[in-house]
């Protein structure tokens, strides 16, 4: 745990003493809130929040998730999803288009996971693979390590080649489809790999406010006892950009 935040602050600091004077910063707010009644009572929330900083030698993401849900049934309650992930990604720019050397950190506290924690720091090579008026394919790969520990107590730590991709494509001047990959490959057949996977199609409402629907998997290929390997969540949001 340590080491990942020395990693985030180090991460931060660096790139903001090598940055030149901004040439843009974007980003995305996304919410979503879903309450039923009746004989069953529920409540979920799904927070996004995603930001991009382009500098002249440096780009920079931040990523903020989260999902709680609460449900009441005879008069009973429970949480039954609470958890939250973060992560950050600076890459130095090789050239004026999109290669570029990066350095990744994230952290992620599941509460129904069978994990109390599950973190990753990677460097590597990133690229856009393709990319047109229409669509574009961008890709990252290079080793890193990953720091995990169950609610027992376990703790494990895994030497991993990190691939993450990120897919768009321009449906309509208002509308487009997007996934994104990541895979922390453990070197060894007996540490875990993680992988996630996102797909969605997002819409313009009006102004900067879209519609995004996504449905979004997490799995572990080794996980702790009676939980299971996958976890799926479908969810629609709003998204503000600015």
């Amino acid at each position: 745990m340590r080491i990942l935040v020395s990693t985030f602050m180090a991460m931060a600091a660096f790139s903001s003493v090598a940055a030149e004077t901004p040439k843009k910063l974007a980003g995305e707010v996304e919410l979503g809130i879903v309450a039923t009644s009746g004989n069953t009572e529920t409540q979920s929330l799904k927070g996004k929040i995603a930001i991009k900083h382009n500098l002249e030698n440096w780009k920079n993401n931040y990523q903020l998730d989260a999902l709680y849900k609460k449900d009441e049934v005879a008069g009973v309650s429970q949480t039954t999803a609470n958890k939250y992930f973060l992560s950050m990604q600076s890459d130095y720019k090789l050239n004026e288009k999109h290669s570029g050397l990066f350095v990744y950190a994230s952290y992620q506290k599941d509460k129904f996971s069978g994990f109390d924690y599950q973190s990753a720091i990677a460097l590597g090579y990133s690229d856009r693979m393709f990319g047109d008026d229409t669509s574009f394919l961008d890709y990252n790969i290079g080793p890193g390590y990953t720091f995990a520990e169950t609610d027992d107590g376990d703790k494990t730590e895994a030497a991993v080649l990190r691939l993450a991709a990120d897919y768009e494509y321009k449906l309509s001047d208002t509308a487009k489809f997007t996934q994104t990959l990541s895979t922390e490959a453990a070197f060894d057949s007996d540490k875990n790999t993680r992988s996630k996977s996102e797909t969605a199609i997002s819409a313009k409402l009006m102004g900067n406010l879209s519609m995004k629907a996504a449905y979004t998997i997490i799995h572990n290929s080794l996980v702790p006892a009676n939980k299971d390997k996958t976890d799926s969540t479908t969810s629609l949001t709003v998204v503000y950009l600015f």
